[in-house]
C-alpha cells in the first residue's frame, strides 16, 4: 500500500559518469512520478553534458574532481543522503521508475534491504548471465542463503545499516557484492523482487574478464572477514589428505613415516587452529551491541537531577 510516510523518507543515489544519454528524460520521469524522492546525483568527473542534465532537472549533484569510481560515488552519495532510506539506481537508464514501487514494497514488509534481481531475458548477453549465476552460487554457498543477485546495483536499503559497512566499499565496481555479503553475514534481512531491465544507453564502463576477477576477489576477502573458518577449513583438510596419503605411499613403499608427511600433518593442524581463532576474533568484532545509544537528557530528568542537588545540599 503506498503512504506518503515512507517516501517521504527517502533518498535516491545516482552515480554517474558520462551517463548523459541515460538520464536525459529518466530524471524527469523521477520526479515527476515521485516528488518527494530527495534525488541526490553524484558526478564521477563526466567529460560529456551528465552535470548540466542533472542540474537542469533540479536535482541535488555532487560532482568529483576527478573519476574515484563507481563505488566511490555511492560512498559519495551516501554520505550526502539526508533520509531514512537509501534508493540507489544506475544512470544508464536500464533500471525503470515502473520497478521502484515493487522495491518499496518488498521493502515494506520487514527487510532491512530488497534488491531488484534481474533473470535471464534481462542481462547483457548470455556470457554476462553465466558470470553471474556463477557468482551467485559461489556467494550463496558463503553466505548459506539463496543469492539471487550479487551485482544488482538497484536496491532500497536503511542508511544507517548501510554506513556501518561504508569503510568495506571498494570506489569500483563491487560495491553491490560487498554489501550484499556484509548484510547477509551480519544477519540483517534481506529480501529480492524481480525487476525488469532495459537495454543500456551508452557504453557500458564494466571489463567482463578483469572485473570478473574483482568480483572473485571480493566474494574471497568478505568470507575471509566474516567467516574466515570457510577458507581456512578447505586448507586445513587438504593439508592433512595429502599428510595421510604421503604417509600411506611412504610407508607402503619404505616402510616409515617421513618428514615431508610431518610437515603436511602440522600445517593442517596450524592452518586448522588459525582458522579458529580467526572465527572468534570475527564473532567478537562483528557482535552488535544490544544496548542502545544514550539519549539526552528530558526535561523531568533535568529537573530530578536538580532537585537531587538540593536535597543533598
Amino acid at each position: 500500500m503506498k503512504t506518503e510516510t515512507i517516501y517521504n523518507k527517502i533518498s535516491v543515489v545516482i552515480p554517474a559518469k558520462n551517463e548523459a544519454e541515460g538520464l536525459s528524460g529518466f530524471l524527469t520521469d523521477l520526479k515527476t512520478q515521485y516528488p518527494q524522492f530527495e534525488i541526490i546525483v553524484v558526478n564521477d568527473a563526466s567529460t560529456d553534458d551528465t552535470k548540466i542534465i542533472a542540474e537542469q532537472a533540479q536535482v541535488k549533484v555532487i560532482t568529483h574532481p576527478y573519476s574515484i569510481g563507481n563505488g566511490g560515488s555511492v560512498k559519495t552519495g551516501a554520505r550526502h543522503a539526508t533520509r531514512e532510506y537509501i534508493l540507489f539506481m544506475d544512470g544508464d537508464g536500464q533500471h525503470r521508475v515502473e520497478d521502484i514501487e515493487k522495491l518499496i514494497t518488498r521493502f515494506n514488509q520487514g527487510f532491512d534491504m530488497v534488491v531488484g534481481f534481474r533473470e535471464k531475458s534481462s542481462q547483457a548477453n548470455f556470457s554476462r548471465w553465466v558470470g553471474n549465476r556463477f557468482y551467485n552460487y559461489i556467494a550463496s554457498i558463503i553466505v548459506r542463503q539463496p543469492i539471487l543477485d550479487l551485482t544488482s546495483g538497484f536496491r532500497i536499503v536503511k542508511r544507517e545499516l548501510f554506513m556501518e559497512f561504508l569503510h568495506l566499499l571498494p570506489n569500483g565496481f563491487s560495491y553491490p557484492s560487498t554489501i550484499t555479503m556484509a548484510f547477509f553475514r551480519s544477519g540483517y534481512a534481506v529480501g529480492y523482487e524481480k525487476i525488469t531491465v532495459n537495454p543500456r544507453k551508452g557504453k557500458s564502463h564494466l571489463r567482463l574478464f578483469s572485473d570478473g576477477l574483482k568480483f572473485m576477489l571480493i566474494i574471497y576477502k568478505m568470507t575471509t572477514l566474516y567467516s574466515p573458518f570457510k577458507v581456512f577449513l578447505p586448507f586445513a583438510a587438504l593439508h592433512f589428505l595429502a599428510g595421510i596419503l604421503n604417509y600411506a605411499y611412504t610407508f607402503s613403499t619404505q616402510g616409515r613415516f617421513t618428514n615431508m608427511s610431518a610437515v603436511f600433518l602440522s600445517a593442517s593442524v596450524i592452518i586448522f587452529l588459525i582458522g579458529l581463532v580467526s572465527e572468534q576474533i570475527t564473532a567478537l568484532m562483528y557482535q552488535r551491541s544490544n544496548f542502545s545509544p544514550q539519549k539526552p537528557c528530558t526535561q523531568n530528568q533535568d529537573n530530578s537531577q536538580n532537585n537531587s542537588e538540593q536535597n543533598a545540599a
